[in-house]
């Protein structure tokens, strides 16, 4: 079989460049399609196939009649073309663009979207998403109008830098694609770096419609493939350089438009059902919103199905056509009833409407796509899409403007996301959407304004997801407002915790180094070795993936190992263990309660913000872990653990900027310690020298002055406060005015000392 366009013959980039990775395993999952069916084209006289291409491309001819004419009249891509290994991916450089690559992948639109959402996460490396703001309609040469890129540029590249979110487009140069891609790029020269990362672009374009597809082209994979844009101000099917990946659409066509809809339909469906945060640990699926400008009147087929799926749409009223159309139906059809008797039932799209509404549908179909063919097809579609309206949210942005567009989103989502739960408060859906945003401003202007009395059940849920996804900003603002941190952290939620630990962290390697001894000790002992993998019975344990099996003990070995013999072991007593008892038999006694109901994990912490600091340190989580210090109390002694625990871990850290951001946090803690110190000392210098040398209960029993030993914390030995103990100290109960000359000769004549030459206090 022949490839069409002449693409077997193309000059992809190169394989084996030092930035290639191990791909190999692209072609064997991901298929291309190639039309294989001639189905003739009446309007090119015979000598085109309806997929576009020639007829000597293809490998056979639809079966004609005795008459002559093609029984087959359709094409059909399922039916006229075969699957094949692709033969394009990799990354792809923009010839003279001065930018870094982007990913692209050619695919058959019967593509699994798991699969494909699993090789941009995992192995392209994009971020997953917390929004997705699918833009559809404005394709092909269509005007785009001043204020709909405004829209674009003010409003969704903003609100997609601020809640992270991925924008889906059409991924070529032009129409509304065209606008997505300008407001991308214009945002990442006007933003700092760090912000940049945060919005990404990945355009779903047909394949067959490409410019210069050839050049994609490696059996082996590009990387990276060079592709050279045309040099013009108009709208070109070329690839629109402001993308970070493309997803190029195949359903074996060539030059046409349509083969990608079904597929970026699925593909947004799936997300739709993917939860937010590390490991999808969010307390929400990620929202998938459908942003809908200007159109044609294929579009509301498109529309109608989606809006089934109960996908929410956002509708730019005074864009063009398709979205005018929507915008009229749901402003003046509100008036006319859906039946005489009943509302139809759900899934009907036209059955029990009234006469009246039907009518009114015609003539405002008919008067927005004037020469549009089957018309019938369109009003059943209109109404259809009008028995849905609850999903969509119309936004006038000649009216409106583009200020607040991110709280538009938010409110269209909340809207459709209270429609498919109604046993959901919108405001808690509303307040689970700020979180996974990051976007406390809007949680503080819209939720906690003093107008919601919001309880303990409404923040737990949210509160783990800003925790486990450190935003320190919710933690403080639901701890501020109405969420007891005594009745949120049990020992069974702080097992959870540290579950959740990201993949690859250091703290998380030295806990599953302590998991592996105790599963090995475990399996050792006769009878036990059932408890060595006990699961989690917790409601993080699913967040955890491979480390569900970690518990306290597991944690107090890696405190001992990076504090020392300064304290006793953390976390014994909810176990039920010995300080005293050797490693060996606390691993027998842990195992048998493992086997048991582990009464311990519905028990309260009882030093939640100490335990959370400790948490937050163990991670290097800065802003986190000084908020937990500021609530936890001990404030000298907890900052000097911070430092030990930091500086131990460094010494165990290979990357250079996780070393030195460790080292950082120490620096700081240990200033802190030294600040607060400085503070009691000028208030009361007796209560101060108490506090250093105070046994605390909190951290094992420690001290200041043992803590501050063990830190090495040289810049709190150097305060003053610390120096006089220390002196008061070294010269015990003698007072520290006694003359060296007395010292001396007492040295030498020892019963001059019960004379009253030395002083004592």
């Amino acid at each position: 079989m022949k490839e069409q366009g002449g693409e077997r013959d193309g000059e992809g980039g190169k394989a084996g460049s030092t930035t290639e990775k191990d791909q190999s395993w692209v072609p064997k999952i991901i298929k291309k399609r190639l039309c294989s069916t001639f189905v003739e084209d009446s309007f090119s006289n015979g000598a085109l196939c309806q997929c576009g291409g020639v007829r000597e491309l293809h490998d056979s001819v639809a079966t004609g009649d005795f008459f002559g004419a093609a029984i087959v009249s359709q094409w059909d891509s399922r039916q006229h073309s075969s699957e094949s290994p692709t033969d394009a991916f990799g990354e792809l450089q923009f010839a003279g663009a001065g930018r870094r690559n982007s990913h692209f992948l050619r695919l058959s639109c019967d593509t699994s979207p798991q699969i494909v959402y699993t090789l941009m996460t995992a192995h392209w490396g994009l971020p997953s998403p917390n929004l997705v703001v699918s833009v559809v309609g404005g394709e092909g040469h269509e005007k785009i109008k001043t204020w709909v890129r405004d829209v674009l540029r003010k409003g969704l590249v903003r609100a997609a830098q601020s809640t992270g979110a991925w924008i889906l487009t059409g991924g070529l140069r032009e129409g509304v694609a065209r606008c997505v891609g300008e407001a991308v790029r214009d945002h990442a020269a006007a933003a700092p770096a760090l912000s940049q990362k945060k919005v990404i672009a990945v355009g779903l374009a047909p394949w067959g419609l490409v410019h210069n597809r050839q050049q994609l082209v490696n059996a082996q994979g590009s990387f990276p493939a060079r592709y050279y844009v045309q040099n013009t101000s108009q709208d070109s099917c070329c690839l629109d350089n402001n993308c970070q990946a493309f997803l190029l659409v195949d359903d074996g066509s060539t030059g046409r438009r349509g083969g990608e809809t079904a597929f970026r339909a699925n593909l947004e469906d799936y997300i739709s059902h993917q939860r937010t945060g590390i490991w999808g640990s969010g307390s929400i699926e990620i929202p998938v919103l459908c942003m809908l400008i200007s159109g044609d009147a294929t579009m509301l087929e498109r529309l109608d199905a989606s809006l089934r799926k109960a996908t929410p749409w956002l509708v730019l009223a005074g864009s063009g056509p398709a979205a005018d159309l929507i915008s009229d139906l749901l402003g003046n059809l509100s008036s006319v009833p859906l039946s005489p008797n009943s509302p139809p039932a759900e899934g009907e799209a036209s059955e029990g409407l009234s006469a009246e509404l039907r009518d009114k549908a015609r003539d405002k179909v008919r008067r927005h796509f004037p020469t549009a063919a089957e018309l019938e097809k369109l009003v059943d579609s209109a109404l259809s899409i009008y028995q849905n309206r609850e999903f969509i949210t119309v936004f006038d942005g000649e009216q409106e403007g583009s200020e607040d567009f991110d709280t538009v989103l938010l409110k269209a989502l909340v809207r459709a996301s209270k429609r498919v739960s109604s046993e959901a408060s919108e405001c808690t859906e509303e307040l689970k959407l700020a979180v996974a945003w990051n976007r406390v401003d809007i949680a503080k202007t819209e939720l906690f304004n003093g107008d919601i009395q919001w309880k303990y059940e409404d923040l737990e849920d949210s509160m783990t997801d800003a925790l486990i996804n450190d935003k320190p900003q919710f933690v403080r603002l639901f701890c501020e407002n109405g969420l007891n941190i005594l009745d949120y952290l049990t020992y069974e939620r702080l097992e959870g915790l540290y579950s959740s630990l990201a993949d690859g962290s250091l703290a998380y390697i030295l806990l599953q180094r302590r998991l592996s001894e105790r599963q090995g000790l475990a399996a050792s002992l006769p009878h036990l070795d059932g408890a060595a993998n006990v699961p989690l019975k917790s409601p993080l344990s699913s967040l955890a993936g491979p480390a569900s099996a970690i518990t306290l003990f597991e944690v107090s070995r890696l405190l001992w190992d990076l504090l020392g013999d300064v304290c006793q072991p953390f976390y014994y007593g909810p176990l039920g263990l010995d300080c005293s008892t050797s490693t060996r038999r606390a691993l027998k006694q842990l195992n048998k309660m493992l086997l048991g109901e582990c009464v311990y994990r519905h028990q309260r912490c009882l030093s939640p913000w100490a335990a959370l600091f400790i948490w937050a340190v163990l991670q290097s989580r800065s802003e986190m872990a000084v908020y937990f210090w500021e609530m936890a109390g001990e404030s000298v002694l907890s900052a000097l653990g911070g430092c030990k625990m930091l500086r131990e871990l460094s010494k165990l850290e290979s990357e250079a900027e996780n070393k030195l951001a460790m080292k950082e946090l120490a620096q700081r803690f240990e200033d802190l310690a030294h600040d607060v110190f400085g503070e009691c000392y000028q208030n009361s210098e007796s209560r101060s020298f108490t506090l250093l040398i105070r046994k605390s209960p909190v951290w094992g029993g420690a001290t200041c002055m043992q803590m501050a030993t063990a830190a090495d914390a040289r810049l709190f030995f150097s305060h003053d406060g610390v120096q006089s103990l220390l002196s008061q100290i070294w010269w015990g109960d003698m007072e520290r005015s006694t003359e060296v000359w007395k010292l001396v000769l007492t040295f030498f004549l020892p019963p001059l000392v019960y004379t009253d030459l030395i002083s004592f206090r």
